[in-house]
This record gives C-alpha cells, structure tokens and sequence, in this order.
C-alpha cells in the first residue's frame, strides 16, 4: 500500500478480511493490488530529489529502538578540475549516514566514473565525495583533482539514519 504521506512502498502487515463473500472478494482484490504495488516499488526502489523517501531499512543500534533510513538523491552539472562543488543537503534531525555514494559523466562520449574515484597511479586525477559543514552549512562536497577529467554532470545518493 502506497503512504500518502511519504509515498514510499509500504505493505501493512495485518488485515481484517470480512465473513461475507463479495466483501471478502473485494478486501482480497485490493489485498493483491497493494502486495503487486508494494513489491515492485521495492524491487526498483524510489530516489527521489525533492525530499527524502524511506528506503525500508531498519537499524537497531541502541536498545532495540528502531531507527529508519531515508534516501535522497541530489543531481548536479559541470565541475572542472581541481575545483570543489559544494551542495546544501538540507537534511534535519540526522543521527548518521548509512550510505554515501554517486556518479559522474566527464565527457559526452560516455566516460562514467563512481564517486569517490581514485586513480591508482595518479592521485591528482581523483574525484572525493565527502558530507560535512561548509561555511556554516550542512552541504555535499564533491572535490575535483587537479589533474582530474572535467565533469559534466553527476548525482549523489544520501541515505541516513534519522533521530531516534
């Protein structure tokens, strides 16, 4: 079943199914419909850009308290070499990250590169993805070598443990 609320893929877990038989028959569709609904969302999952999505993962670090990831994906443009990219996240109530990772295409011909990139031979050719305070604010930090292929544009996925 779709949330309203945050529209991820949510499959609730209990059902009151009716005695009487074209009731059942129409509880039993709309159970079908939600199950269908509910796993093909997980299998693609959902990245959206404009606010977080729960990913449906759960983290029990602290006395079995249930803390839930949530995804965003953040896209940007062109970045060229030894130069930094600074991208507000915008993210509140954040205990940790989970997952930190993204892409970049450095040429219209289709060279793509994970992110971070690290060249083994020539370190100023690599490309850091880090999360942190820039200025004062909570922002992604996509840094450029020196050396490192011009960007054309990219994406980084965050995924977080909320407060619990």
């Amino acid at each position: 079943m779709n949330n309203v609320i945050n529209q991820t893929p949510y499959l609730r877990t209990s059902r009151n199914f009716p005695n009487e038989i074209n009731q059942l028959t129409v509880e039993i569709n709309r159970t079908y419909v939600d199950i269908a609904n509910a796993v093909n969302q997980r299998t693609i999952s959902l990245f959206p850009t404009n606010r977080p999505a729960v990913t449906g993962e759960n983290f029990y670090f602290d006395k079995n308290l249930r803390q839930q990831t949530l995804r965003q994906l953040y896209t940007f443009g062109a970045i060229a070499p030894g130069t930094e990219l600074d991208i507000p996240h915008g993210i509140t109530k954040l205990d940790q990250f989970s997952r930190i990772y993204g892409t970049v295409v450095t040429s219209n011909t289709g060279d793509y590169r994970p992110l971070p990139y690290i060249d083994p031979i020539t370190l100023t050719t690599g490309m850091a993805l880090l999360v942190g305070i820039v200025a004062g604010v909570p922002s992604i930090r996509i840094v450029l070598g020196a050396t490192a292929l011009p960007v054309v544009k990219g994406l980084v996925v965050l995924e977080w443990l909320s407060e619990p």
